[in-house]
């Protein structure tokens, strides 16, 4: 699903279509991509501390626009899913990760 989803972006973007959102966001360019990747993001954060159905929503929304992104940027989503797999089985502790006030 995901795939077929990033592939229509894509495909989007090298044959637009009139009235098509996903146009409008590659037309504006990065920034208003960026802006509504940090909307949907914050609209998850919201969601989470409501009902599930909306925490869905809000994040096929941001799955959306994060495909956006990549597509955006051409990173490809097989390139995210093998950085995953690489990662894949590895012991990771609270003593690898930054404290949040150090980021």
């Amino acid at each position: 699903m995901l795939n077929d989803l990033y592939e229509e972006i894509k495909k989007r973007k090298e044959q637009p279509k009139e009235g098509s959102y996903t146009n409008y966001l590659f037309e504006k360019g990065l920034d208003k991509i960026l802006k509504k990747v940090g909307e949907e993001t914050t609209e998850v954060i919201i969601a989470s501390k409501n009902n599930n159905q909306e925490l869905v929503n809000e994040v096929a929304d941001l799955i959306y626009h994060l495909l956006v992104l990549l597509a955006e940027k051409n990173v490809s989503l097989s390139s995210v899913q093998a950085e995953l797999e690489r990662r894949e089985g590895k012991l990771s502790t609270t003593r690898d990760r930054k404290e949040i006030d150090e980021l």
